[in-house]
């Protein structure tokens, strides 16, 4: 006779769940950690997160309207100028954010349900959702003040938007175990990316540079991304520079190193 101790045990569908259910409560719980811990604690809280990127537009608006007459696509300074800035605010608060994500919740690390992947996520989210929804009040706001009246293309506004937050979570993502293990990279990070303002497509577009900047310039994964954001606003600006293939190198590539670092090392971090 066959002993019943020999019969595989098929776990209950609830077990098999469990895991999964773990990590949302984690992330759910590590998301709320942060909201209150980011916002809750600042006089204005989340009003931050909407004014920081309407002061930069206010002002970039007004001083390119006292330069040129009209803006590069369009009729509103506000709006182009918003369409590029949004992205690249996307992209930055992802790269730097979720670098920090296991340094700011290191000492819940501790405890076993808590893991580093939990922490990445749970920033990732949390930004995304801020900066999306700041990106909708923002836009909407300025096409109801001018009275803009035009086509819009969702899909390549969404699309803008979702290749922007994982580009940011990927670089995130290895900035995560680079910050932790060369501290000095946090600083030399912050210095690289203020360029980014002015070579990301945020104050001119692509078509407009010349043939040596095009050739430099097109290796910026953010400038790739703004051209498809305003794709999504200009029904007929249509940039035929935007490669794909190059973005998903750009989040790809990043992204599987950083994990596979954090995989190895994230106990050796915890205790530097």
């Amino acid at each position: 006779m066959t002993s019943t101790t020999d019969i595989p045990q098929t776990p209950p569908p609830l077990a098999r769940r469990r895991p999964a259910l773990e990590a949302g409560r984690a992330i759910s719980a590590l998301i709320l950690r942060e909201m209150s811990t980011r916002y809750g604690r600042t006089p204005g809280g989340y009003i931050w997160a909407l004014l920081e990127p309407i002061g930069m537009i206010i002002i970039l608006g007004y001083a390119w309207s006292m330069l040129a007459r009209a803006p590069t696509l369009g009729t509103s300074f506000f709006l182009f100028k918003a369409t590029g800035f949004m992205v690249l605010q996307m992209f930055l608060v992802n790269s730097k954010l979720v670098g920090k994500a296991m340094h700011f919740s290191r000492p819940l690390l501790f405890y076993p349900r808590v893991t580093w992947l939990d922490t990445l996520l749970a920033r990732f989210i949390l930004n995304t959702l801020v900066v999306t929804l700041s990106t909708t009040i923002i836009l909407t706001g300025i096409m109801v003040y001018e009275n803009i009246h035009t086509v819009l293309d969702y899909s390549r506004i969404l699309l803008a938007m979702a290749l922007a937050a994982l580009t940011g979570l990927s670089v995130g993502v290895l900035n995560c175990y680079l910050f932790q293990r060369i501290p000095v990279w946090e600083q030399i990070w912050s210095i690289a990316t203020r360029p980014l303002f002015l070579i990301s497509g945020v104050i001119f577009i692509y078509e407009d540079l010349p043939q040596m900047g095009k050739a430099i310039l097109w290796y910026n994964p953010v400038l790739h991304l703004t051209g498809i954001m305003r794709d999504g606003f200009y029904p007929l600006y249509h940039p035929n520079y935007i490669s794909g293939v190059y973005l998903g190198l750009w989040i790809f590539v990043p992204m599987v190193a950083g994990l596979l670092l954090l995989r190895q090392f994230h106990r050796d971090l915890l205790n530097m």
